[in-house]
């Protein structure tokens, strides 16, 4: 709250969330969230659940949530309605704001009060902020965000009002932000990217516009209405804008509001960024690494690197267009091996990481730190001799093939430098004498061709010969969730069942 409560007061009249001429303004926002509070504190509840897409109700609700002092708790509206009842009545009792467009859908719910948005934003309206001030313990817990549960029960991580604000504090300057300055967030509540992105804008003093569902074509229709300077996508939304674009051919106008657009939250390949570098040469460009637990971004691949890479005949400095650049101020990154060992620079291993950001914890199941504060990302990766990070996938999905650990990430990375390859992953499949064998799921370009046996000698040219495919198929896409992330498992279920056909 304190990050909003100097926003309101040092440019209170800026609009802070919607358009230009629509929107609301950051003293507005200020006295929504105390709103919410007064609302919270009145029904008694303990949490403040959304089951709903982005929207100008996000911002209000997450500070309202902490000036009440309770945690709020997005929820990934896409899920089925047992799995997402599931997730609310673990958080009961809550207050539940639900989409408009989906009524009914936590009706029901022992200790769980569902509410719709419009109906809540009404009652905000008209109700006066809450009396008594918020608290400045930096131990409450602000966010709750439930992991995907691809390997089990989803884990309800624990941000608490330190970690935010930390991060914050670390990566932005206050008011930074000129008056005409608008950033578009296009990821859901439920990432931890849209959780920083509003806390970030709001303390830099820049207006917040929202895309609640993404297509290329809405995306780059608003960033040119709007004059949308900043943005940050996944790295499928990336793929798609770029698609998009030259799809637009020579008469394209470009994106020429658009100073720096950001990237993460998933494998970003390498030729997509040099098209999108080529398609906005005005535009800076940053690479952010970073995870729930972590308050999101602890290392980041700047600008400035960006174009050197790109401009560079060095293979070692133009590599670095695949890094995620280097730790940022107050972070500590250290590769490991399995028993928790300090690897040799350039070495392969878990990636650690250490800060006042770095949450590390999750409800009913306490924190992963370590007694010195590390936390294990289960994330593979290295660190090179200028400290430049690169992330190969996570530790659960390295192939085991003849006892030696095979990285995904490194066979994907050769394979996409191939001119017909637009996406590729690779999985392991059981094998009686391998443990494991080594197959890729291969999508061309429209009208390229790529046989089989041309892919597989570019690995074992490029890697060792243990690294060469086993089994290529030529899929036309990969399954992707909506922030970016490849579902791996579902990748290795299909080429399982086309091997059994």
């Amino acid at each position: 709250m304190l990050l909003l409560e100097m926003a309101a007061g040092g440019h209170g009249d800026r609009v802070a969330v919607g358009t230009a001429d629509g929107g609301i303004t950051f003293a507005e926002l200020f006295q929504r969230a105390g709103a919410t509070a007064a609302h919270l504190r009145e029904s008694g509840s303990g949490h403040l659940a959304l089951a709903d897409v982005s929207s100008e109700a996000l911002p209000a609700l997450l500070f309202g949530a902490s000036w009440a002092g309770v945690p709020f708790v997005p929820l990934n509206y896409r899920l089925g309605d047992g799995e997402l009842r599931t997730l609310v009545s673990r958080v009961s009792p809550a207050l539940a704001v639900v989409d408009p467009d989906a009524p009914g859908r936590l009706d029901g719910i022992d200790g769980v009060a569902a509410v719709g948005r419009h109906d809540l934003l009404a009652d905000l309206a008209d109700r006066e902020p809450a009396a008594e001030g918020w608290s400045f313990d930096g131990e409450d817990e602000a966010v709750l965000l439930f992991t995907s549960g691809t390997t089990g029960e989803p884990k309800a991580a624990v941000l608490r009002q330190r970690h935010l604000v930390s991060y914050v504090l670390g990566s932005v300057e206050f008011g930074a932000a000129g008056e005409d300055e608008a950033a578009l967030v296009s990821v859901p509540p439920y990432h931890v990217a849209g959780i920083a992105a509003v806390l970030s804008n709001v303390y830099a003093g820049r207006r917040v516009l929202q895309l609640p569902t993404f297509t290329a074509a809405d995306w780059v229709g608003l960033v040119r209405r709007e004059g949308v300077t900043s943005a940050m996508v996944v790295p499928t939304m990336l793929a798609r804008i770029v698609e998009h674009l030259e799809a637009e051919g020579d008469g394209s106008p470009g994106l020429p509001s658009l100073r720096s657009l950001s990237y993460g939250g998933g494998r970003m390949p390498q030729p997509v960024v040099e098209r999108a570098l080529a398609l906005l040469p005005d535009t800076r460009f940053v690479n952010a690494y970073g995870l729930t637990e972590t308050s999101s971004t602890v290392a980041l691949l700047g600008p400035d690197e960006h174009r050197e890479a790109v401009a560079s005949d060095d293979p070692v400095v133009r590599s670095r267009l695949g890094s995620a650049g280097r730790p940022l101020p107050g972070i500590e990154v250290s590769i490991r091996d399995d028993a928790g060992n300090e690897v040799p620079t350039g070495g392969s291993g878990d990636i650690w990481v250490r800060g006042e950001q770095v949450a590390g914890e999750y409800r009913d199941q306490g924190s992963r730190l370590t007694p010195d504060g590390w936390f294990p990302t289960n994330d593979g990766g290295r660190l090179d001799d200028e400290g430049y990070l690169y992330v190969t996938g996570r530790i659960d999905d390295v192939i085991v093939k003849g006892g030696q650990n095979i990285s995904p990430g490194e066979i994907e990375e050769v394979l996409y430098t191939h001119p017909a390859v637009a996406d590729v992953a690779a999985v392991g499949l059981p094998d009686h004498d391998w443990g494991e064998r080594i197959a890729v799921a291969v999508v061309l370009r429209p009208g390229e061709t790529a046989p089989a046996d041309e892919l597989c000698a570019l690995v074992t040219e490029r890697l060792r010969s243990n690294r060469t495919p086993d089994r290529v198929e030529f899929v036309d896409e990969l399954p992707y969730n909506d922030t970016g992330k490849l579902l791996r498992r579902m990748v290795r279920e299909r080429l399982a069942h086309l091997g059994d056909g």
